[in-house]
């Protein structure tokens, strides 16, 4: 299926601002192309940017069908632009679909209107330190019924805009409160799919623990309320005084990060041993009390590296490396942005170049 392409007048077009915050600014296009039983996948057309039309009976309106991904587009040295393992951000946008019960878009086909689309708008991809173009595919439940049910028609659409650090304080440890009493995700639910729905369920908590100045929630398993999962917009690896590094082994109700997957291959070809185990919160804590948990770390596409400073826990707080960055987390967070922003080897063959 070939891409019908309608760009802005060229004195129309925008060109990245100096200044910018995450998902608040949009770059000038977008792609959409809309589904039917009858013609599968139709109309793909890259754009200007714009609203989208949708009956008040539309299906996401009412049964939350709806999956979305996050990426995002690197400004190389050289003024090329970069992709960071696209591919298994668009097989997890499957994977999701699939258990969303939503049809699937080909890899290949979704891959080609990306960089189609951001051969229209690279000069929205930043070239500040430490910025990025963020790019937002998703999928919505477009039919107009009422009864509960699978939609029959959907809107899958690309959306991007510059991003600076997720976190107001880039690289500097943020505080996190581990959840006593609301819960994520079950296992047998859609916690593993990267659907808004769950991140519905974690506003509540998120926003009351705001207030006391935590910026994330730690989420625990929802049948015993013991087993660590994930953070709020990230998935957590913790490092023992032997720079080993286990993160929470997917269970189901865990979201399987590009970037947890990407540290699981990187970190033990830079010096470290990984480990995936079923974590105790009580066992964590007592170990970060003991000293021989000495860094603890999110990992996320959005902030791809955020040390975690402390956790409070019913009542308690635990600090973790004086409220400083770890050196293991300085090195992963260094190696990582270096392969994605092209100035480290890519051993690994992760990034897709685009020459514009």
């Amino acid at each position: 299926m070939s891409i019908e392409i309608k760009p802005l007048e060229l004195a129309a077009r925008g060109s990245c601002p100096q200044e910018f915050s995450f998902g608040s600014i949009f770059s000038d296009h977008m792609f959409t192309q809309n589904y039917t039983p009858e013609q599968g996948w139709h109309e793909a057309l890259i754009s200007p940017f714009h609203n989208l039309s949708l009956s008040p009976s539309a299906a996401v309106l009412h049964y939350s069908q709806e999956i979305f991904e996050g990426l995002k587009a690197y400004r190389t040295p050289e003024g090329k632009i970069n992709l960071f393992r696209p591919e298994e951000n668009f097989k997890r946008f499957n994977r999701s679909a699939t258990r969303m019960v939503m049809p699937e878009v080909a890899v290949d086909f979704h891959l080609d209107a990306l960089q189609q689309l951001l051969m229209l708008d690279h000069q929205w991809v930043p070239d500040q330190q430490g910025s990025s173009l963020y790019i937002r595919p998703t999928m919505i439940a477009t039919s107009p019924k009422l009864g509960l049910g699978a939609s029959a028609n959907y809107c899958h659409f690309i959306i991007t805009g510059p991003a600076g650090s997720y976190f107001s304080g880039g690289l500097t440890p943020i505080g996190v409160y581990v959840a006593d009493k609301y819960r994520r995700a079950v296992k047998g639910g859609v916690g593993e799919a990267k659907t808004g729905g769950n991140y519905a369920a974690s506003l509540y908590a998120s926003e009351e623990v705001a207030k006391q100045g935590f910026s994330q929630v730690l989420w625990l398993d929802a049948v015993e309320g013991r087993f660590i999962e994930e953070v709020g917009a990230m998935n957590i690896c913790f490092v023992y005084e032997d720079k080993r590094i286990v993160t929470p082994a997917l269970s189901g109700s865990i979201l399987p990060g590009i970037t947890r997957d990407s540290i699981l291959k990187l970190a033990p070809a830079i010096g470290y041993e990984v480990s995936e185990e079923r974590l105790d919160i009580n066992q964590i804590l007592a170990d970060i009390k003991a000293g021989k948990v000495t860094e603890v770390f999110g990992c996320g596409t959005a902030a791809v590296i955020s040390p975690v400073g402390k956790f409070s826990f019913q009542d308690q707080e635990y600090v973790i490396n004086n409220n400083e960055t770890g050196e293991v987390s300085k090195h992963l967070y260094d190696e990582l942005t270096g392969i994605q922003y092209g100035t480290k080897e890519d051993r690994f063959g992760w990034v897709k170049t685009l020459e514009v």
